[in-house]
């Protein structure tokens, strides 16, 4: 219940719905159980014991009280003089024009009801996947290496229109089927306490049955999502990975993984409609059972002359009582629907309720304009319980390049990923200009710096906006970053020039050209703090020749960070940092170090060159 009321959260402000919603289902429930209360006047009528009914009418209106009473007596004294003025056939028409009118109002106000419903599904389901977008995206970078993307796009899909039709949809039945059981038995019992209370001894059994569906629906359920969560993750992984699945005849392998998953969530799935499909049948079995018991023992009551009611009330009576099967039938039938919903709702509620390890403190301080230096003082760093960067300590002056090389896990990505905040460094701080990261917002220390990396990331949309991603660049501005890149020419050449539609991830593009429209990206932002992540490294020579040269003029007059394998490629940076095993183990210019005999840097540099002689 607890999840339900959570859900349901998402449709605030109540306000807006809940006194016209509970207005519009009290006055449909009235009016629907008005249709069936008429039958008793009506077969008065047509029994011909309207004499006994005169009899027992108020000879004035009744003054007005909130009572079933009132109602009652109100009805019977126009019933009285529309006997006395228009006889039984005139009576007949006024009680068939009631009943008309009683459904026809019991309809507009339940399609009413049902109309502002779905207003408020649309706002819960619009409401649920927003906030569960808005808390992925707040998320820190390791918060992803231990979910599977495929399980949080389930989430945001599946999950969520599970809530809908699970638990949005069951707002009818959850709040309105109760009320209508109340007032129903409201009625019975004025009409008949001694045969009411009989029929409610089965309901105790009914509701214990049904209860225990609803917890074998709910084990079933846990299991299906996570089964569909892992057979998403499936396949995006081989969307992904189609290259190396075509080249390796994986096909096979990758299906019978695929449909590994598949056939578990389709059983899963049979299990859950299987019990869910027995709710409805035994709700209305019992109820069915339970009319038949009220039929031979109020029937018997009836001809033994010992019931207080008569033939017409007692048919009246039974064909109300019918009525609650409908609304009950409905409500298991929506405890039993819920349960899958409730189980999506708790995946969704279990990443909102997530919280950020990397967020704004609340006393957190614009970062003021770079004017100095980016510094790491005594930084230390773990993925968990492995430690990777041990006692670091590195300053970068303004307008310097620094470039950082070793062999691959020496830590060179990780203090690339500190600078903004990607990460928090485990011991030790990162400042720039003295100021600690950790205590400016996120948003001015990363508007500060622009990152290129070893893969291009670019959306699947038009070149122009790739470039222009999250500015207020003008055309012209757009034009000359690309120039800058060295993007221009290929850019032009394109079916559409800049309004060339790029593929899922820049697919339709080579890697060189991917990557000089990443490093335009960057040239637009301007950023005074650059950090450049192996940008070169898988590219061919003639691509890493433009891209270099594109390199060259974003890195002009701005400090840089410079993560590299090919070490020509950092042969003028000011300062060469080798890392190796999370340490500073050498530090100079390219020629001092080139200069050490017995060096890693030394090292390093004659391994690539004769690779490159072989």
């Amino acid at each position: 219940m607890k999840i339900y009321l959570r859900l349901l959260s998402f449709s605030r402000p109540y306000a807006d719905f809940v006194p016209l919603y509970a207005l519009y289902a009290t006055l449909g429930i009235v009016f629907g159980i008005a249709n069936f209360t008429l039958i008793i006047p009506l077969l008065n009528v047509l029994f011909s014991t309207t004499q006994e009914h005169t009899a027992a009418a108020p000879a004035a209106l009744p003054h007005f009280t909130l009572s079933l009473d009132y109602v009652k007596q109100v009805f019977d004294f126009y019933f009285q003089q529309m006997l006395v003025q228009h006889g039984k056939l005139g009576t007949l028409s006024f009680v068939c024009v009631l009943v008309v009118c009683s459904v026809f109002l019991s309809n507009l106000f339940r399609y009413l009801g049902g109309k502002l419903l779905a207003g408020v599904r649309a706002r819960v389901v619009r409401n649920v996947r927003g906030t569960l977008f808005g808390r992925i995206t707040e998320l820190e970078l390791g918060y992803f290496t231990n979910e599977r993307k495929g399980d949080l796009i389930s989430r945001l899909t599946n999950d969520v229109q599970e809530i809908e039709i699970s638990v949005v949809n069951t707002l009818t039945a959850v709040f309105k089927e109760p009320l209508n059981i109340l007032l129903i038995f409201a009625l019975l019992l004025k009409i008949s306490p001694k045969l009411t209370l009989f029929s409610l001894v089965l309901l105790p059994i009914s509701g214990g049955i049904i209860a225990s569906v609803s917890k074998r629906l709910r084990r079933h359920a846990v299991t299906s999502q996570q089964t569909l969560g892992a057979m998403l993750s499936v396949f995006d992984e081989v969307l992904g990975g189609m290259r190396v699945v075509k080249a390796f005849n994986a096909r096979a392998y990758v299906y019978a993984k695929f449909q590994a998953q598949n056939d578990l969530y389709a059983r899963t799935t049979q299990k859950i409609d299987n019990t869910r499909d027995l709710a409805s049948p035994f709700s209305e079995f019992a109820g069915v059972s339970v009319v038949a018991g009220l039929l031979y023992y109020g029937g018997s009551l009836v001809l033994s002359g010992q019931a207080e009611l008569s033939a017409s009330d007692f048919i009246g009576y039974i064909i109300l009582f019918s009525q609650i099967l409908t609304p009950a039938k409905n409500l298991s039938g929506a405890f039993s629907n819920i349960q899958r919903g409730l189980v999506a709702g708790a995946r969704v509620l279990a990443v909102i309720d997530t919280p950020p390890t990397i967020q704004d403190r609340p006393d957190a301080i614009e970062l003021p304009d770079f004017h100095e230096q980016v510094e790491l003082r005594n930084v230390s760093f773990h993925y968990g319980d492995v430690p990777v960067l041990f006692d670091l300590n590195l300053t970068v002056k303004k307008g310097q390049t620094v470039a950082l090389v070793g062999p691959s896990g020496g830590g060179k990505s990780t203090i690339a990923d500190l600078l903004p905040r990607f990460y928090d460094p485990s011991a030790g701080q990162v400042l720039i200009d003295g100021h600690d990261v950790r205590a400016c917002t996120l948003h001015s220390v990363r508007a500060q710096m622009g990152i290129v990396t070893q893969e291009s990331i670019l959306f699947n949309d038009t070149i122009y906006n790739n470039i222009k991603f999250n500015t207020e660049a003008t055309e012209q501005e757009v034009i000359e970053a690309a120039k800058t890149a060295n993007a221009h020419d290929f850019i032009m050449a394109s079916p559409e020039g800049y309004q060339t539609t790029i593929g899922d991830r820049g697919s339709r593009l080579s890697g060189g050209q991917r990557q000089r429209l990443s490093i335009a990206r960057a040239i637009l932002r301007n950023p005074p703090i650059l950090i450049l992540d192996e940008a070169t490294s898988a590219l061919d020579t003639e691509s890493e020749k433009l891209v270099q040269e594109a390199l060259t003029r974003l890195m002009a007059s701005r400090t840089s960070l410079v993560i590299a394998h090919r070490l020509s490629t950092v042969r003028h940076a000011d300062e060469i940092i080798v890392l190796q095993h999370g340490r500073i183990v050498e530090r100079g210019t390219h020629d001092e170090l080139l200069g050490r005999e017995g060096g890693l840097y030394q090292r390093l540099s004659q391994l690539q060159t004769n690779a490159a002689l072989v």
